[in-house]
């Protein structure tokens, strides 16, 4: 009789446990909040410039947990089909935190047609280190646009 009740103690006083990891930071579904839209921010005098224009629009921001770390995945909508070469390119270094992102791509080399957006839609991510990510409170990425910010 004993026995079976210590169990079944020591069982519910670990369940319990659980609920207070849940909303830690030692929980990595917890980094980052969900995105939301902002306006675009101008770019700084001197930073380095990237040939390839901005994305018109970016449509989805994701920070999903990876093992040492996190992946950035950003989704953008450009006006016509072939775009190619889409990546993240961090502009000048943090400031208080906060982390922003160009996304960039290069344009088709010809003609391209207008199909669904659904067809369009180019999507560029970045790894970010656990490391990194201890230092960085909200990740912003740009389009000519709009652009989308996660925070923690």
């Amino acid at each position: 009789m004993r026995k079976p009740l210590l169990a079944a103690l020591a069982l519910v006083m670990f369940v319990s446990a659980c609920g207070a990891v849940r909303e830690s930071r030692l929980n990595p579904f917890n980094w980052f909040k969900r995105s939301e839209t902002v306006a675009v921010a101008e770019v700084t005098p001197g930073a380095v410039q990237d040939p390839r224009p901005l994305a018109q629009q970016i449509t989805a921001l994701k920070v999903e947990p990876a093992s040492g770390g996190a992946i950035l995945r950003v989704t953008a909508l450009p006006p016509t089909q072939g775009w190619w070469d889409a990546e993240l390119v961090k502009r000048s270094p943090d400031e208080n935190g906060a982390r922003i992102y160009d996304f960039r791509m290069s344009p088709p080399k010809g003609q391209a047609g207008v199909n669904t957006p659904r067809s369009r839609e180019i999507t560029a991510a970045v790894f970010l280190t656990t490391r990194q990510l201890q230092e960085i409170t909200s990740i912003t990425v740009q389009a000519a646009t709009n652009g989308m910010t996660s925070r923690r």
